[in-house]
């Protein structure tokens, strides 16, 4: 039996009898409200097809807790007001025995605090910035190796090992006007800033822009060594193809999120080489369950999934192996006895072995992944590496 995902366009007036709180033979029923359309829509069908994959495959090999898991999917129109109303519905109105998380810092932060309120465990898989773990929530988990101003890590520590008169000496920052977007660019700033490195152009631009003309003359004209993008996915590819049409030629470019998206080699025109991106998944990791994961998910999809759907699929295994250990899935005092399981425990993942401190935050680090010979790899760590580091990036 396969997954039943009801995709709605309004929150459910009411409970329609398949909430939670059943017998044994009743499914497990999870709360979900996600970006379907809107600003962050193309991301959360991600995170979507990597959800369903999940409950597919839970389902296949026997539920849990011998519980069949039935998702019950909102869309929340990538609106912050509107996410709230969904997992108020869902929590209270229609009585899912468990709730995943949204995409979007902006929707994670709210949907967690409605999560907190009614003293659900809620595991997300992609709420990084900073601000979501200084909330205060003892609920939240999020689902991924690390928080957004940790991402670049390694390509900062690489960027400052190189001799200083080969290293790129200025920098131009775009970030879209998202916490998420603002923390993985800003943190890779601030580190490369805090060695010297001279910021000459650092732009903010509304999370709806779609002309990125002016941005790309004012990074153009500086002549940056290097660009970086705090971006999702279509801000990512507007931004490149106007900075392509200057001719403006980087020695290092870096993009958040977008550039491990499948969809955007061919949308930026094929131009990706020596583009950067970090990620906290890759379909080649040898972890049990991701070796397995992108042989089924492939199957299912004719493709192997990307990062939203790793993260997605990662927020799954989390919560599955708290319910497991604990033998519980339901509202109420369950809820805490999951939090208090996953406070103290390993999980093992699609992303590998995750820990958490009392914040939520994973304690781990993001690889960074580079396009070379026309696909991307992993340049950094070393010690991860597919292919070698490319510098300066060729021209595009």
């Amino acid at each position: 039996m396969t997954a039943t995902a009801l995709v709605l366009t309004a929150c459910s007036g009411g409970s329609d009898g398949e909430g939670g709180g059943g017998g044994s033979d009743d499914p497990i029923v999870i709360g979900i409200s996600l970006p379907l359309t809107g600003d962050f829509s193309e991301p959360g069908k991600g995170v979507q097809r990597g959800y369903e994959a999940w409950a597919q495959f839970v389902n296949e090999d026997g539920g849990l807790l011998g519980r069949q898991v039935e998702l019950k999917i909102l869309d929340d129109q990538s609106n912050a007001d509107r996410v709230v109303q969904d997992y108020e519905a869902l929590i209270a109105q229609d009585e899912v025995d468990l709730v995943f998380g949204p995409f979007s810092t902006r929707l994670v932060v709210p949907s967690a605090r409605v999560a907190q309120e009614y003293g659900m465990l809620f595991v997300e898989p992609a709420g990084a910035a900073a601000e979501v773990f200084e909330q205060g929530f003892d609920n939240l988990f999020y689902a991924a190796p690390a928080v957004a101003d940790d991402h670049y890590n390694y390509l900062a520590d690489h960027i400052l090992a190189m001799p200083e008169g080969e290293r790129p000496q200025t920098v131009a920052v775009a970030a879209m006007d998202d916490p998420f977007a603002q923390g993985t660019a800003y943190g890779l700033r601030d580190k490369l800033a805090d060695a010297g490195l001279d910021v000459v152009v650092d732009e903010v631009y509304p999370p709806n822009t779609t002309d990125f003309s002016s941005i790309a003359a004012k990074i153009s004209d500086s002549g940056a060594d290097m660009v970086i993008g705090g971006t999702q996915y279509q801000d990512a590819v507007n931004l490149i193809v106007a900075l392509q049409q200057l001719d403006y030629q980087p020695t290092l470019a870096a993009f958040s999120t977008a550039p491990t998206n499948p969809e955007f080699a061919a949308a930026i025109g094929s131009k990706t080489e020596g583009i950067l991106s970090p990620t906290g998944y890759t379909e080649t990791a040898s972890w049990p369950s991701n070796v397995e994961f992108v042989e089924r998910y492939t199957e299912l999809h004719g493709n192997p999934p990307g990062e939203d759907e790793a993260n997605a699929y990662t927020t799954g295994q989390v919560v599955a192996a708290a319910v497991e250990a604990v033998g519980c899935a339901e509202q109420g005092e369950c809820q805490q006895e999951l939090v208090d399981w996953l406070r103290s425990n390993e999980v093992e993942t699609v992303v590998g072995p995750l820990t958490w401190d009392e914040t939520g935050k994973p304690q781990g680090a993001h690889l960074i992944q580079q396009y070379v010979d026309g696909e991307i790899q992993i340049v950094l760590p070393e010690d991860a590496q597919e292919a070698e580091f490319v510098f300066p990036k060729p021209a595009w």
